[in-house]
């Protein structure tokens, strides 16, 4: 399997990094960080104006119509700016879920374009997440109900429910619990359809947080990269002591096992394969863990500054322990990386990648 980008998924990554390296420095979060709504306008609107927002968009809805594999790129780019905004959710997760609905379909020509042009916020719910992201700024909320016949679908607009907000210890993340009444004018799919979407949308919604935490993963490491090379101990770099160089590799380690993990599970998305869950539920875990390691060994080569407000480092690790907990925590992945693991068809090195057949 090539997992090559091609030069044009390589230039879209390069110039949304070029435009969130000057519109999203760490001074600049910090402010938007301050504010009540959490969340910058302007930044939004640039990043529309870059094309993000309508990267998985449906080209008869106006997007560019691209697919899982080129948020695989994006992702980490957010992650690496920790940018201020849930942008996955409305651009990547709720489109696809429309995207998922029948073409001509009212929600997918009403909001689709509207996606693209960023001037809306859409908030996804999941029985997985305890807490919906930046409800108390969404348009509209797409959010499950449980039946029988599996998780319906309802769309409900931002003013018909009731947000309560909940601190999180990433500031710039603004998390609420929802209380809603489900109806037969919210619902819009059943159980049996519904249950496929919110399927794909746990899928979709785990890698976003894994590409993210990729990214933040290697922001940690160029700050404490820098900070190694700049703090001095006995008349030297502490960067050039074998202790701290060695805390820097098992980071980088992390990090080039973790991106291979994670490409080959957003092909399982963007094949619907049928091991999917056992695909994402690695990826998170191994992108989790390389979050995680950055941060720890971060910190240690800041000396316990890390912590502090004034250092930029505390920005990107507070992100990846939130993300670390969303769309299914450790636990959660744990046991479904369990339960799938022995499962017979996907043993053997003819499971690792799908064969070729030649006539």
């Amino acid at each position: 399997m090539d997992f090559t980008f091609s030069d044009e998924q390589i230039e879209l990554r390069d110039s949304v990094s070029r435009l969130l390296m000057t519109e999203a420095a760490p001074e600049a979060l910090r402010e938007i960080w301050e504010t009540d709504v959490g969340r910058s306008p302007k930044l939004r609107r640039q990043i529309a104006q870059q094309g993000l927002t309508g990267l998985s968009v449906p080209e008869a809805e106006g997007g560019l119509g691209l697919g899982d594999m080129d948020w695989a790129l994006m992702t980490q780019e957010l992650g690496y700016y920790a940018i201020p905004d849930s942008l996955a959710d409305t651009a990547c997760i709720a489109a696809g879920m429309l995207a998922g609905l029948v073409p001509g379909h009212a929600l997918r020509s009403t909001w689709l374009p509207r996606i693209v042009d960023g001037s809306c916020r859409i908030a996804v719910g999941h029985p997985v997440n305890p807490w919906v992201a930046d409800a108390h700024l969404a348009d509209l909320l797409l959010l499950p109900h449980a039946t029988p016949q599996g998780l319906e679908l309802h769309v409900v607009p931002g003013s018909a429910v009731e947000i309560t907000p909940l601190r999180s210890i990433d500031a710039s993340r603004r998390l609420a619990t929802v209380q809603w009444q489900p109806t037969d004018v919210t619902r819009v799919t059943d159980g049996v359809i519904g249950q496929r979407l919110w399927d794909e949308t746990l899928a979709r919604g785990a890698l976003c947080a894994a590409g993210q935490m990729v990214g933040l993963a290697q922001r940690m490491l160029d700050l404490s990269v820098d900070y190694a090379a700049q703090r001095k101990q006995f008349g030297k770099p502490i960067g050039s002591f074998q202790a701290v160089k060695h805390h820097l590799a098992d980071v980088v380690t992390k990090i080039e096992f973790a991106k291979p993990v994670l490409y080959r599970a957003v092909a399982a998305l963007a094949g619907a394969e049928k091991n999917l869950a056992v695909r994402v539920a690695h990826a998170k875990l191994a992108c989790s863990d390389a979050a995680w390691s950055a941060a720890r060994k971060g910190i240690q080569v800041h000396g316990a500054m890390g912590y502090t407000w004034e250092v930029d480092l505390q920005m990107f690790m507070k992100r990846a322990w939130a993300l670390d907990a969303a769309w299914g925590d450790r636990a959660f992945h744990q046991a479904r990386l369990a339960d799938l693991l022995l499962t017979p068809e996907l043993l053997g090195p003819g499971a690792t990648f799908q064969a070729t057949l030649s006539h």
